[in-house]
């Protein structure tokens, strides 16, 4: 490996992190956009996102970059392929948190109504999703990203509860529907956040070890 592969190779783990940190940062404050009824935290998730945005564009013009001047070969090549894939779902979270954060100004009309769901329960287990999988990302760690691809269940019960719960409350209270349909829209991102943050996961195994575990199901978890 020539010193100046071995550059390139830190610059970008730099890059992939700084952007993880970023989007995990945004998500936090999507999450208490929505919890806290705060318009100003929803807004700066949007602005944020003109960032991340960039910034992913950079990290995948990196990758594509090392690989046709240095063609990369077996671990070194799997990083950079993982960090490819890690790259678009982190884009992805973040194009999720603003969809979450922009909710927040029809859920703040109806401050102080409860949620007929264990909305702030699924709040926390997604964010903990992805915070685990960047831990996973950082600390080159296939236990946790195991734990996060079995967390996801966890995710999806959440959603098809407050699915159900949802539209029963449109038939009994119709004149509260757009504030059911946003808390739905809400639960629907959540629980693309956690596809994302288990795809993430699923790359950091693939990175270090090799191993594809996608579509595998219980096969590739603990």
């Amino acid at each position: 490996m020539t010193r100046h592969f071995q550059n390139e190779i830190e610059r970008l783990k730099k890059k992939i992190l700084h952007l993880a940190a970023m989007v995990e940062e945004s998500l936090r404050d999507a999450v208490r956009s929505v919890a806290d009824s705060d318009m100003g935290l929803a807004e700066r998730v949007i602005q944020c996102d003109r960032l991340i945005d960039t910034l992913e564009v950079e990290v995948e013009e990196d990758c594509l970059k090392i690989l046709a001047l240095h063609q990369p070969v077996a671990a070194d090549l799997r990083y950079v392929v993982a960090v490819l894939k890690i790259n678009n779902d982190l884009e992805r979270i973040a194009d999720l948190a603003v969809n979450i954060a922009e909710r927040t100004m029809t859920l703040a009309i109806h401050n102080g109504i409860a949620s007929p769901f264990d909305l702030s329960s699924m709040l926390d287990a997604t964010v903990k999703m992805v915070r685990m999988s960047v831990d996973a990302l950082v600390g080159r760690d296939t236990a946790v990203a195991h734990q996060v691809c079995c967390d996801d269940d966890l995710i999806d019960d959440f959603h098809k509860t407050a699915y159900k719960t949802l539209m029963d409350q449109i038939k009994t209270d119709p004149e509260r529907t757009e504030y059911y349909i946003s808390l739905l829209s809400v639960s629907r991102n959540l629980e693309r956040i956690a596809d994302h943050a288990t795809n993430i996961a699923e790359d950091v195994i693939y990175m270090i070890e090799g191993e594809i575990i996608r579509h595998q199901g219980n096969l590739g978890r603990p």
